[in-house]
C-alpha cells in the first residue's frame, strides 16, 4: 500500500528528459530583444518577457528535479502529522499510539495498516502498546492515598504519581529525570524510550514526554521525531550541502537518481555521492576509494605487485604456488618469470640479462601513467565545477547590477547568463565522471575507447567554448556606457551555445549509460558520420545538417535589424 500525503509544491516530469538541456526551446529564443524592446521600455513586452523566464524557470526545474520535492522542516512536519493522524482515523487510536506505531513501521503508513489488520495483538506487543494496565491502577484513584515510588521508594500521595500504559507507578520527579535523561544522553534514542521497570517494555508516548520535561527537552524531542521521520523514511533524505536545512522526497521511478536541492548542491540519491552520471553507484565507491589510497599504494604496488602481462592490472600474490590467475581478464601465468602458464617449465636457470625486469617496470609504469592520467583530468574538471558555481554566484551578485546599469536592463533579463553557469556547472560534472569512467574501460575494446574518446572530445571542445563565451567575453560589455548592439548578438550566441552543450552531453552521457552500444564490428557509427555531414555555425558554434544554409540556431533576420538601426 502506498503512503499518499496532502500535495504541496511538488516538481514531476515525464521520463527521458534531457538532464543537460539549458531549458530553452530549441526553435525559439525567448531572450532575444530588439533595441525597440531595450529603448523604448515597453512594460508590456517587458513584463511579458519576465513571465517568459519565470515560466521557463520553473521548466527548468521541474526537468532537474524529476519525481522530486524539497521540504522544508515546517513542510516535513505538516507531512508527519498528517501520517499520524491518518493511522489514527483509520485505526482508532490516539495519535499518540499512532506516532509510536509509524516510528516502529519506519514511517510507512501502509506497512502500519498491513501490520496490524494482519494481526493488532502481535503489533501491540511488539510496539509496546498495551490494552489494559498489567498494575491495576484504582489504587491511584483516592488522592490521599500514600504510594511508594518504584524508583526513589520516597512516599508520595497518589496525586503526585505517574504511570504509562502498562500501569507501572513511579512519582512525577523521578518520571522527568528519567525521561530527560534519555533525551540528553541517548540521542535519538530517546524515540523508543520504554518504561523504566526493567521487565516491562510499554511505550512512552510523546504527550506524556511533553507533560513532565522542560522546553528545552521537548524542543529536543520534537526535533529527533524530525529526523526520524526523514532518515528512518526510505523516500525521504536530507541534503548533503553544508548548513542545508531542506529534506529531499525522490522516487526515482526511471532509474535516474540524480537531485538538485534549493541550495544548488547536486547529489546521487542513491549512495549520496555527488552526481556522477554516466558512472554507477559502485564504481564511483572504486574510484573515491582507489583516489583516497592511490598516493599510498603506488609504492606498495611497485614494491610487492606485479602488473597483468595481459590486462597490464596490478595483481597481488596471495597464495602459495607460482600458477597465477588473473582475476580481471582470466589470463594465467607465472608469477616469476611473467610467462604464459600454458606449456611453462622450469624458469629457475639464472639468464645473465633478460628484459623480463625492464618489462615489469615498463608495465607498472604505464599502469600508474594511465591513472595519473584520467586522474588529473577528472581532478581538474572537478575544480573547474567547483570554480564555476561560486564564479555563477558572484556574477549574480555583482555584475549583474554592473551589466544592468551599462545596458540599462533590468536584472531579471539576464538568466540567460545564469542558465549558461548552470550549464556549465553540470556539463563539468558530467566531462568530470567521463575520465573515470575512461579509465575502467576495458583495453581490449578498442572501437569502443576511440569512440569514448571521439564523444568526449567533441563534449569537451563544445564546453570549453561555452565556458569562455559566458566567463570571458561577458566582461567587455560590463563598462560600456549606454546599450550596446553587440550585446544582443551576444545574448543569441550564448543561447545557442548553452543549448548545443546540453545537447551534446546529452548525447555522451547516453552513450556511456548505454556501454558505447553504437560500436560495431567495424568500428563506431553515428556521430562519426553525423560530423561528416554537418557543418559548424561561426557564431554559435552549432552543428547544422549538410542539407541546410542558415544556422538553425542563431536568428539572423533579428541580428539584421538589429545592425540596421545603427
Amino acid at each position: 500500500m502506498d503512503d499518499i500525503h496532502p500535495s504541496s509544491d511538488s516538481v514531476k516530469v515525464e521520463s527521458k528528459i534531457n538532464y543537460y538541456s539549458d531549458g530553452f526551446d530549441d526553435n525559439e529564443d525567448p531572450f532575444f530583444l530588439t533595441d525597440d524592446d531595450l529603448v523604448d521600455g515597453d512594460d508590456g513586452a517587458a513584463d511579458a518577457l519576465l513571465e517568459d523566464i519565470r515560466e521557463d524557470e520553473i521548466d527548468l526545474l521541474k526537468q532537474k528535479q524529476q519525481d522530486c520535492k524539497i521540504l522544508n522542516a515546517t513542510e516535513l512536519r505538516q507531512r508527519m502529522e498528517h501520517d499520524v493522524a491518518q493511522v489514527s482515523a483509520v485505526l482508532s487510536v490516539s495519535k499518540t499510539e499512532a506516532s509510536i506505531l509509524l516510528r516502529n513501521y519506519n514511517w510507512s503508513v501502509g506497512k502500519v495498516n498491513d501490520a496490524w489488520f494482519t494481526d493488532e495483538s502481535a503489533v501491540r506487543e511488539k510496539v509496546g502498546l498495551f490494552v489494559k494496565p498489567v498494575i491495576s491502577s484504582d489504587i491511584v484513584s483516592n488522592k490521599r492515598k500514600i504510594i511508594i515510588c518504584g524508583i526513589c521508594f520516597e512516599s508520595h500521595t497518589s496525586d503526585r504519581i505517574i504511570y504509562a500504559d502498562c500501569g507501572h507507578l513511579y512519582c512525577e520527579i523521578c518520571w522527568s529525570i528519567y525521561i530527560s535523561t534519555s533525551i540528553n544522553n541517548d540521542g535519538a534514542g530517546c524515540l523508543m524510550l520504554r518504561c523504566p521497570e526493567p521487565s516491562c517494555h510499554a511505550a512512552i508516548g510523546q504527550d506524556m514526554i511533553d507533560s513532565l520535561t522542560s522546553e528545552e527537552d521537548r524542543k529536543k524531542y520534537s526535533d529527533f521525531l524530525l529526523r526520524s521521520y526523514v532518515e528512518d523514511n526510505r523516500t525521504t533524505k536530507w541534503c548533503p550541502g553544508p548548513a542545508c536545512e531542506y529534506a529531499i522526497e525522490f522516487s526515482g521511478a526511471d532509474g535516474i537518481f540524480d537531485v538538485t536541492c534549493h541550495c544548488f548542491t547536486s547529489f546521487c540519491w542513491n549512495c549520496k555521492e555527488e552526481c556522477h552520471r554516466p558512472m554507477d553507484c559502485d564504481t564511483v565507491k572504486r574510484w573515491i576509494l582507489k583516489n583516497s589510497s592511490e598516493s599510498e599504494n603506488v609504492n606498495y604496488i611497485l614494491a610487492y605487485c606485479k602488473p597483468c602481462p595481459n590486462c597490464k592490472r596490478p595483481i597481488e600474490k596471495n597464495h602459495g604456488c607460482m600458477h597465477m590467475t588473473c582475476r580481471v581478464c582470466r589470463y594465467e601465468f607465472c608469477w616469476l618469470c611473467l610467462g604464459p602458464w600454458k606449456g611453462h617449465m622450469n624458469c629457475n636457470r639464472y639468464m645473465e640479462r633478460t628484459d623480463t625486469d625492464d618489462k615489469r617496470k615498463k608495465l607498472a609504469k604505464e599502469s600508474l601513467e594511465k591513472y595519473t592520467h584520467y586522474f588529473e583530468r577528472w581532478d581538474a574538471n572537478r575544480k573547474s565545477k567547483v570554480k564555476a558555481l561560486a564564479d555563477h554566484q558572484r556574477v549574480k551578485d555583482e555584475e549583474f547590477k554592473k551589466l544592468s546599469v551599462s545596458q540599462d536592463i533590468p536584472e531579471a533579463h539576464f538568466e540567460f547568463i545564469s542558465k549558461a553557469w548552470l550549464q556549465v556547472v553540470e556539463c563539468r560534472r558530467a566531462l568530470e565522471w567521463s575520465y573515470s569512467y575512461g579509465y575502467y574501460l576495458p583495453d581490449n575494446e578498442p572501437a569502443k575507447k576511440q569512440f569514448f574518446e571521439y564523444l568526449q572530445g567533441e563534449a569537451e571542445s563544445t564546453l570549453e567554448k561555452l565556458h569562455n563565451c559566458v566567463e570571458s567575453e561577458l566582461k567587455e560589455f560590463l563598462d560600456v556606457d549606454g546599450l550596446s548592439k553587440k550585446f544582443s548578438e551576444f545574448r543569441t550566441k550564448l543561447v545557442g551555445l548553452t543549448t548545443v552543450t546540453g545537447n551534446y552531453f546529452e548525447k555522451l552521457v547516453r552513450a556511456l549509460e548505454n556501454g558505447l552500444s553504437d560500436v560495431n564490428s567495424h568500428g563506431t557509427k553515428g556521430l562519426e558520420d553525423e560530423a561528416e555531414d554537418s557543418w559548424h555555425c561561426d557564431r554559435c558554434t552549432y552543428a547544422n545538417p549538410s542539407s541546410i544554409r542558415s544556422c538553425k540556431m542563431c536568428v539572423p533576420s533579428d541580428i539584421d535589424n538589429v545592425s540596421g538601426n545603427e
